[in-house]
């Protein structure tokens, strides 16, 4: 029984350490300068760091020192951490289910439309205070001076191999673009 005490205790050692880069990484985000898309991270990143240290401190004290009542706090938190993360994982798999790209004529990259999104996803991407949030990042980035670099022409882009993450930034460039365009 000792063993087993004691790997626990190093284990959430182990853990402990791993949350203070993860504390620091959300420290750093916000001595960034004023970037929307980093503003948003901020937060939950600190929470995070901070949830990972307490349940692996609890962990680390209790299974070094045989406290029970620590040990069992520490089994309902990582118990409560693991289906947080389990529902994390399925709703982010429910929301963007139908969501693949479809194969356009003379474009070398899937396309990506809204509306293959469920309707959760559409009714908060199109709302208003979202909308600005998402426009606030993308104007703080240098992801579309950086498109313009690389691609004069727009055949040249259409014809580019481009991984999905950076269609889907060039699908919300335009609908940026769209909305802008609609609401002037």
């Amino acid at each position: 029984m000792a063993l087993s005490s004691n790997v626990i205790g190093a284990i959430n050692f182990v853990a402990m350490l791993l949350s203070i880069p993860i504390i620091g990484a959300g420290i750093w985000l916000s001595t960034q300068p004023d970037n929307a898309c980093v503003k948003i991270l901020q937060w939950p990143v600190i929470i995070l760091g901070i949830l990972i240290l307490v349940v692996a401190v609890a962990g680390f004290i209790g299974g070094f020192w045989r406290i029970p009542w620590l040990l069992i706090f520490y089994l309902v938190a990582m118990l409560i951490m693991i289906i947080l993360l389990a529902c994390l994982v399925v709703f982010i798999y429910m929301v963007t289910v139908k969501g693949s790209g479809h194969l356009e004529p003379s474009r070398n990259y899937l396309e990506y439309h809204l509306d293959d999104f469920s309707g959760f996803l559409r009714r908060r991407v199109r709302s208003p205070y979202k909308w600005d949030r998402i426009r606030n990042c993308l104007s703080s980035t240098q992801m579309c001076s950086e498109l313009n670099q690389n691609y004069r022409m727009a055949q040249d882009f259409f014809n580019a191999h481009i991984t999905p993450l950076q269609v889907s930034f060039v699908f919300v460039y335009f609908c940026f673009i769209y909305f802008r365009l609609l609401h002037s």
